[in-house]
């Protein structure tokens, strides 16, 4: 511990944000500042809003950071399903960072001591072409290293397939035409400016009432993709799928049915995390293990899935679950019903290390996302880290203080910010006082 630091005494003076584009998508990385000049580094989802952390900043400001989970349960009301949460967890994450540095350890430490001492990675593949060209990108990754794999499999696949797809006359027009307009990035993130009217419903309407189904031709094609990526890759990995599309449960569990003999190793999100007796009639149905989780908000939202045995994995997000210690909670509430927790992690390595503390502490941990490895820059925005970042398919848990981050590249941060906030760490003084009785009952 730092003899300069009184923990006792710490108090937060400011918070202020830098939103950078392309690390793979939108992030919104936040600066909590302390009266002893610690630091502490947090992340607001990708596809999430800075005001979400910007309105709690005068329910944090002058208490002491290290009183971690006495300030998540003042802020917590504030966080809500999906993106909703963002800035309640990355608020969050700051606070471990924060009491980490303070006290001298890492979060992994604060956490109750890790199970293991590196992090096992996947990362998500995207390819061009059919299954043979998925399956070559997916042997690249096997030759760096990494031990587990996932894609995207479903209706993308099949959007410009002739007869593959059954949808209400003109539907699926409408559905490509949108997407060439509101896909405003290469990285594939959403403008939600763009998302109006009936671009808004044709991309926000849930997987049973869309009307979209897969036709046996569809499903012959998913098949035949699939049989040719795993000629390339062999069995002996384990692959997971993703994506597979607002579509109906019961085409979803002939999808399932017809990808049994390829030893997948989850089918993430196949329909709204919400319905769980969906989940379990897919889960009572087929082989293929279930997985969900990454628009989760706290882990009482994640139990009827356990109680009910709605799935084999859950997939958490750090940044929209409630932060670090509520994800260690969901694994730990997980394993008590004999479910494996893999962590989705789609941000910039300030996520990407609170995900790997958690990691480190939660026993019945599966693999870690990474999204960026493809973005050549990415492991820069943070400095003290090891380079490379992922080494053989792995990343060192480590003992450095909080999130084992000195500081950010904040050349690298100015080269990258996002056109609507073109300045870094602006001043965020018209949220000191914001105001509002919070109790939440009389």
């Amino acid at each position: 511990m730092n003899s300069n630091i009184d923990p006792s005494t710490l108090k937060i003076t400011d918070m202020r944000f830098a939103d950078i584009d392309g690390a793979p998508k939108r992030c919104t990385l936040l600066k909590l500042y302390t009266n002893q000049g610690i630091i502490g580094y947090g992340e607001v989802r990708d596809a999430s809003s800075r005001t979400y952390a910007a309105m709690l900043k005068s329910r944090i400001l002058g208490e002491n950071p290290c009183n971690v989970e006495r300030l998540f349960n003042r802020i917590k009301q504030f966080g809500g399903a999906s993106r909703q949460a963002g800035g309640v967890c990355g608020i969050e994450v700051a606070l471990w960072d924060i009491a980490g540095k303070a006290w001298g350890v890492p979060v992994w430490q604060l956490l109750g001591g890790k199970f293991r001492d590196q992090i096992r990675i996947y990362c998500d593949t995207d390819s061009e072409g059919g299954g043979r060209d998925m399956g070559k990108a997916l042997r690249e990754r096997m030759a760096a290293g990494y031990t587990y794999l996932k894609m995207d499999l479903g209706l993308e696949l099949l959007m410009d397939q002739p007869g593959c797809l059954s949808a209400p006359l003109g539907f699926l027009e409408k559905m490509r035409e949108y997407k060439r307009t509101v896909f405003s990035t290469p990285h594939g993130s959403i403008d939600p400016r763009a998302m109006r009217g009936e671009a808004y419903e044709l991309f926000s309407t849930a997987h049973p009432f869309t009307g979209i189904h897969f036709t046996e031709k569809g499903l012959d094609f998913l098949e035949q993709y699939m049989a040719d990526v795993r000629e390339v890759i062999g069995y002996e990995i384990p692959l997971a799928i993703d994506h597979v599309g607002h579509i109906p449960v019961e085409d979803c569990l002939k999808l399932a049915k017809r990808l049994e003999r390829f030893n997948l190793a989850w089918m993430e999100d196949p329909v709204p995390w919400q319905m769980t007796n969906q989940y379990v009639r897919l889960s009572n149905a087929t082989t293929v293990p279930m997985a969900t989780g990454e628009d989760i908000y706290l882990k009482e939202n994640f139990k009827p899935l356990f109680e009910e045995r709605g799935i084999s994995v859950v997939h958490p997000d750090v940044l929209s679950a409630g932060g670090i210690l509520e994800t260690k909670k969901i694994g730990d509430l997980a394993e008590e019903y004999g479910v494996a927790m893999a962590i989705h992690m789609a941000e910039s390595p300030i996520a990407c290390m609170a995900a790997v503390h958690v990691a480190a502490a939660t026993r019945n941990f599966l693999a870690l996302e990474v999204h960026s490895v493809d973005v050549p820059w990415w492991e820069d925005l943070a400095k003290g880290l090891p380079k490379p970042l992922i080494q053989n398919g792995y990343i060192q848990v480590p003992d450095a203080p909080g999130l084992g981050i000195e500081s950010l590249n904040e050349e690298l941060i100015t080269e990258k910010l996002h056109p609507d906030f073109p300045k870094a760490w602006a001043s965020t003084e018209q949220w000191d006082k914001e105001w509002a009785n919070d109790r939440q009952w009389s």
